[in-house]
């Protein structure tokens, strides 16, 4: 049985941390051949010019977690409308998540807790400051930090791109590595040395219905040197389909307290 702690943890980091598609009907996207020409402003608007365009995605994923001491693995359901809610509910919505904008709100019927607050408690999980936007773009294949916003330098590593900031920043550093067939995500870190702080994703893709997004998400979580990993693998996924956002706080459960959570 998946331990509710777990579970919990599991579904911070996912939440972090999507006519029926089925298995048959997806296709692991082979990586294309990088072009050593190509500028660092070329790559970053190829990855944006191929973002997801959708109104919502639904599936399921497929989570194994492990904290360097235990492994767990389940299969929850996960339904998104862009830029507006992520959905995601474990099996017989045990546990059930819900996040907007605004706000993280989860429950836990086997403990009967919830929380009902805002990202710190996601952020203190992933030990980087997370919003909602940030969520959304590590679900999707889709840079963490919008590249726009900044000047890179551009090389070849290996068979990606890679970006890194011309600008150093004592807070934080960052490195993004870009697949050259649709610029989608490779592989990308967030680092804050002073807090001890190291996240990394992973990315394979696949093509359903036309349009590309992640097969697999491989996360890596550092803070105070405990690693939390988490290994996302999307099955049967749909896009636009009409789906709603089930979700209620049961009556007479328990409040988690931030402070519970705390580094």
């Amino acid at each position: 049985m998946f331990a509710p702690s777990k579970i919990i943890k599991a579904i911070g980091l996912l939440v972090l941390i999507v006519s029926v598609v089925s298995c048959k009907s997806k296709q692991v996207i082979v990586s294309g051949e990088v072009d050593t020409s190509l500028s660092a402003k070329k790559i970053i608007q190829g990855h944006y010019q191929n973002q997801l365009d959708f109104t919502t995605l639904s599936g399921k994923v497929k989570i194994d977690y492990s904290d360097g001491l235990n492994s767990q693995g389940v299969s929850v359901s996960l339904r998104m409308k862009k830029d507006e809610v992520i959905w995601i509910s474990a099996p017989l919505g045990m546990v059930k998540a819900h996040i907007t904008p605004d706000k993280v709100s989860f429950y836990n019927k086997l403990e009967n807790e919830y929380f009902d607050g805002d990202f710190r408690y996601l952020s203190n999980i992933l030990g980087t400051d997370v919003d909602f936007q940030l969520v959304q773009n590590l679900l999707l294949g889709q840079a963490v930090l919008d590249l726009r916003k900044e000047k890179y330098n551009a090389s070849v590593a290996g068979e990606t791109y890679g970006l890194k900031p011309k600008n150093r920043n004592e807070l934080y550093k960052i490195l993004f590595f870009l697949e050259p067939k649709n610029f989608k995500i490779a592989k990308q870190q967030i680092s804050q040395p002073l807090k001890d702080r190291f996240l990394q994703m992973d990315y394979s893709y696949q093509e359903v219905t036309s349009k590309v997004l992640p097969n697999t998400i491989a996360i890596e979580a550092v803070t105070d040197a405990q690693t939390n990993t988490i290994d996302l693998e999307y099955r049967n996924m749909e896009f636009n389909r009409q789906v709603n956002f089930p979700y209620k706080i049961p009556k007479g459960f328990k409040e988690i307290i931030l402070a519970e959570y705390a580094d």
